[in-house]
């Protein structure tokens, strides 16, 4: 129910604009975030927003670069990455919870569907 695009290959320093789709249902109540996973480490918090756009939170090393937004009218999600460093190369994965906070959580756990993920590599 969850579609996850726009990953690719880019040379440090490039952009990306990542999408998430939802289908089936309105994810417009939402809270919705975006995971990573690199070979070999463990899957870790991207970014996350609330249901209403009022309220972000970014991981400390993609604050500043990262930014997360919502189209509740499209049933999407994005994630513009900019000013890419090799670091970042790994799949992305989106995710929605039903439940309503404030501050959505940066646990894995805590996130009800998934997308199914999109390839970010960064060259250097």
């Amino acid at each position: 129910q969850l579609q996850a695009s726009g990953g690719g290959l880019v040379q440090a320093g490039g952009s990306l604009r990542l999408s998430c789709a939802a289908s089936g249902r309105s994810f417009s109540s939402y809270a919705a975030a975006w995971f990573r996973q690199a070979p070999g480490k463990e899957r870790e918090f991207v970014a996350s927003i609330t249901w209403s756009s009022t309220s972000a939170d970014y991981a400390g090393s993609v604050k500043d670069r990262f930014t997360i937004s919502r189209d509740n009218a499209k049933n999407t999600v994005y994630l513009q990455l900019n000013s890419l460093k090799p670091e970042d190369t790994a799949a992305y994965y989106c995710a929605a919870s039903i439940r309503a906070a404030r501050a959505p959580s940066r646990s894995g756990a805590w996130y009800d569907y998934w997308g199914q993920g999109t390839q970010v590599t960064v060259s250097s």
